[in-house]
């Protein structure tokens, strides 16, 4: 063998950082991408069931949204407006009113807090603990809210908390729903602790909840369950804050994913698809009575947009003027669920649960190992998929929202060919 037959490291390896995953588990290079397929720069197709971890609901390069971009910068729109007022944004606050906010009767502020979900939970955090005075937040076991400090010291994972290299403060863990398997009352630790003056729980500014942990696993509260929690913080004077950030924008069915228990949050979080396009854009919106901002007191360079703006305001108007975009995904659901029930009914030596709600599911695992295996045959064979929960034992399915019905047997198949190519290896 000769140095030439050796490949060279590529600029990835060589010049770009150690903390780089996701090119680990796709070692391909993309070059293209359109609706739910990606191209690596060989031309091989990808079916995508990842959607950029829930930030392309709508699909790569969607063409309404592109049109709407490409038509802004042909006209030499303002990309860069920190808070400044501009066209871009007032089209998206009106649109966003009108499409969203006015149609559920929710009277929420909207505040630009920064380009991505983690700036959204920063400032939902501080803002509770500006207006109540306390401290102490309340999330739950499996939670993922994002890299920063505060929003790693409200994330259950161990992997993830520990990168932050300091201790995180002012946070306190309780079970997320179904965490004890049902052996215990909704709440009873939760409540008990509240109500005890020797229990050492500083009395909380809020707590935060994924109404569907989608890092922590695929794990979906009940409606009955997120009605408790609202219930209980409005009995002990918290704020509850939905972190919205992944299942929001219509990937549960609802444009948010608390509408289905008929609750409204005090404080509610969105980032990636809010865009649409894929495009860094976060809200934070909340109750007017929360809005204690000073101007300025909260800021960052990046907040304003506008290239966003446009793409979000297309999105909201091309498809949430009306249901249909609530109804199809809901009737995908049910096609998932079926095809992912039958997959774990027909091969018992598979051990897997599924979970899921609306466009977003979980095949359950034994391990990580297995999960992991799953995923790279599915990559071999043209599908891309990842894993979470907290061992990396559940595979995602995160498709986009206008995935066609050819699209998604096409990925449920490959999905259903992984997994016995993945057993009869195990089993070998």
């Amino acid at each position: 063998m000769t140095l030439t037959d050796i490949a060279a490291p590529s600029v990835f390896e060589t010049v770009e950082s150690e903390v780089r995953s996701y090119c680990r588990a796709w070692p391909v290079v993309f070059e293209r991408a359109s609706g739910s397929r990606l191209y690596d720069e060989d031309g091989r197709s990808y079916l995508d069931f990842f959607a950029g971890a829930g930030s392309l609901n709508y699909g790569h390069n969607n063409p309404a949204l592109k049109r709407a971009l490409l038509d802004y910068l042909a006209d030499d729109g303002i990309t860069h407006g920190l808070d400044m007022s501009t066209t871009a944004k007032r089209d998206f606050l009106e649109t966003f009113r009108s499409t969203v906010l006015e149609p559920r009767a929710l009277p929420y502020k909207v505040m630009f807090p920064g380009p991505t979900g983690t700036n959204a939970v920063e400032a939902a955090l501080k803002l509770a603990r500006k207006v109540t005075g306390r401290q102490t937040v309340v999330s739950f076991t499996n939670a993922f809210h994002g890299m920063s400090l505060g929003s790693l010291a409200v994330t259950g994972n161990a992997a993830k908390r520990a990168g932050a290299g300091v201790p995180l403060h002012h946070a306190a863990r309780m079970p997320f729903d179904d965490y004890l398997d049902g052996q215990v009352t909704d709440f009873l630790w939760f409540e008990r602790l509240l109500d005890d003056a020797g229990s050492g729980l500083d009395q909380p500014a809020a707590v935060i909840v994924e109404t569907v942990q989608g890092e922590g696993g695929i794990n979906v509260a009940r409606a009955e369950w997120l009605r408790g929690l609202a219930e209980l913080c409005r009995r002990h004077g918290m704020l509850l804050i939905v972190d919205d950030i992944q299942m929001g924008c219509g990937r549960t069915g609802d444009f948010f994913s608390f509408e289905e228990a008929g609750i409204t949050p005090d404080i509610v979080t969105l980032s990636k698809s809010i865009s649409g396009y894929g495009l860094p854009m976060s809200l934070c919106l909340f109750r007017p009575e929360l809005d204690v901002w000073e101007p300025g007191e909260h800021n960052g360079t990046f907040r304003g947009n506008n290239p966003a703006f446009v793409t979000a305001t297309a999105a909201l108007d091309t498809y949430w003027r009306d249901d249909a975009l609530r109804r199809r995904t809901l009737d995908r659901a049910e096609r998932v669920e079926r095809a992912l029930v039958d997959l774990c009914g027909g091969d018992e030596d598979t051990g897997l649960t599924v979970r899921g709600r609306g466009l977003v599911w979980g095949l359950e695992f034994a391990d990580g190992e297995r999960a992991g295996a799953v995923c790279r045959r599915a990559f071999e064979t043209g599908l891309l998929l990842e894993t979470s929960g907290p061992r990396g034992e559940v595979v995602k399915l995160l498709p986009p929202l206008t995935v066609t019905d050819d699209e998604l047997d096409e990925g449920l198949g490959i999905l259903a060919r992984a997994v016995r190519h993945a057993a009869l290896r195990r089993a070998a």
